[in-house]
């Protein structure tokens, strides 16, 4: 007899939805049936839509040293109650960062004292770390992360071409990827020091500083050196249709590249910046809603690899001030990843269910070599959301689980909302409720054997 039943759903599988029961065992998915037999508990799903938990690649819950900001315990509760089961966290903005071996086991120690949901560590490439690069990857970092421009903090400086180049000869020898927050710093900093320098600072002028020619620049620059190291590189937070076509091109000429862009390019533009204000402001920034519409086409066809939240949250005071260029730039957004794609992708534009589980699950378990994990099959782990995809909900401060009740989604409503989220078999969030106070376990990449779940990197 197994360990739990669930009844009657419609499984998200990389197929496409089919009606059968789901039986667990020890953590794990044991079958998939029409009808299964009886189990010691059993779980109704009729009328649900049940989904791969979600995969969030990219946070920032700032654990160990800030966790004024966030934290691993309610950062993982947030993500619980968004449908999801893992995070893979920045090593910034902890203090330390993560980029060295004993940094790395600061941030494993903490996490696995405060967070519900399994987690994954990323590794950091900075002047001056090349030497420890192979101690992370020793370790167990799902990769290495760069920045091509300023970081905002002076403990992680961004990556020059030289440190970059040799992190990604590193990186190759290891065999793990390395992903860039693209943008040119020559581009961002004059245009933001002229500005600033001239008076104007306001949100327009922080706009105008940061255009989606810095995106591409970078973009470029980054698959060049990709392309002569051979190194497997992540774009994150692609913010621009033409951000996607650069990547796409360089994809076309061999390069190992993936893209990811976030919720909030998606639901939000420029328009709703200038309207919420610092609450909404990112790097690189929202854009207007023709450079949206190009990003969601790009989703559509498949170019898109990835879609995460980059929950970069900060205590309200930081989201304050008259200079807009001073103002902390994060969107706290861990909770909605998966409503905005329901809602704005499935029901506003069709974009198929086994497409939003591929963008949320499958591909970035596939991408970052994660066992175990993001599908729904036989012998996987049974870390699953069930969502009504008939009810509507709203997102009031009350309902958030993370530290600062700050988010541009608060009051907005969405179409589909998440009923349960269960990992390894155990329900941890249920009808707006958390279950659990732990459990959380460190997830490493298994680089001899990737799980066929996803294709990265060959669409058109």
């Amino acid at each position: 007899m197994p360990d739990l039943v669930i009844r009657g759903g419609s499984l998200v599988t990389s197929a496409g939805p089919r009606r059968g029961d789901l039986a667990i065992e020890d953590g794990l998915i044991a079958a998939i049936a029409p009808e299964l037999p009886p189990a010691r508990e059993e779980i109704d799903a009729r009328g649900f839509t049940i989904f791969p938990g979600v995969i969030d690649d990219h946070v920032h819950f700032n654990e160990p040293g800030r966790t004024d900001w966030e934290g691993a315990a309610t950062g993982s509760r947030a993500l619980a109650a968004g449908g999801g089961t893992l995070f893979f966290d920045m090593p910034l903005n902890s203090a330390p960062c993560t980029v060295g071996p004993e940094e790395f086991e600061q941030k494993r120690q903490a996490l696995e004292r405060a967070s519900i949901t399994d987690f994954a560590l990323w590794g950091g490439i900075v002047p001056g770390n090349r030497d420890q690069i192979a101690e992370l990857g020793a370790c167990g970092v799902v990769g290495f992360k760069a920045f091509m421009s300023d970081s905002g903090l002076d403990e992680f400086p961004r990556a020059d071409d030289v440190t970059l180049y040799e992190g990604m000869r590193e990186a190759v020898r290891l065999g793990l990827p390395v992903s860039v927050h693209a943008e040119s710093e020559e581009l961002t900093k004059t245009l933001a020091r002229r500005a600033v320098a001239a008076g104007r600072t306001g949100i327009r002028d922080y706009l105008e500083s940061r255009p989606v020619l810095a995106e591409v620049e970078a973009i470029q620059r980054a698959t060049l050196l990709a392309a002569e190291t051979g190194a497997k590189l992540h774009i994150v937070h692609v913010s621009s249709g033409r951000g996607v076509l650069a990547a796409v091109q360089a994809r076309s000429l061999g390069v190992d590249v993936s893209i990811e862009t976030c919720p909030h390019y998606l639901f939000f533009t420029e328009d709703d910046l200038l309207l919420l204000g610092a609450v909404a402001k990112c790097a690189p920034p929202l854009r207007n809603a023709g450079v949206q519409e190009t990003l969601w086409i790009s989703v559509l066809e498949g170019a898109v690899d990835i879609i995460a939240s980059d929950h970069s949250p900060s205590p309200p005071e930081m989201k304050q001030g008259s200079d807009f260029f001073r103002i902390w730039g994060g969107v706290a957004g861990v909770q909605s990843t998966l409503a905005v794609l329901l809602d704005q992708g499935h029901q506003q534009r069709g974009l198929p269910l086994e497409a939003i589980a591929r963008l949320t699950a499958a591909a970035p378990a596939r991408r970052f070599a994660i066992p175990g994990k993001g599908s729904i099959e036989t012998g996987m782990d049974a870390d699953l959301t069930l969502v009504d995809l008939a009810a509507r909900h709203t997102l009031e401060e009350k309902h958030l689980f993370q530290k600062h009740r700050l988010t541009p989604y608060a009051w907005k409503t969405f179409r589909g909302t998440v009923r349960r989220t269960l990992l390894r078999g155990t329900t941890i969030f249920v009808d707006g409720k958390i279950l659990t106070n732990s459990g959380g376990k460190l997830v490493r990449p298994n680089l001899t054997k990737k799980a066929p779940h996803a294709t990265i990197g060959t669409h058109p």
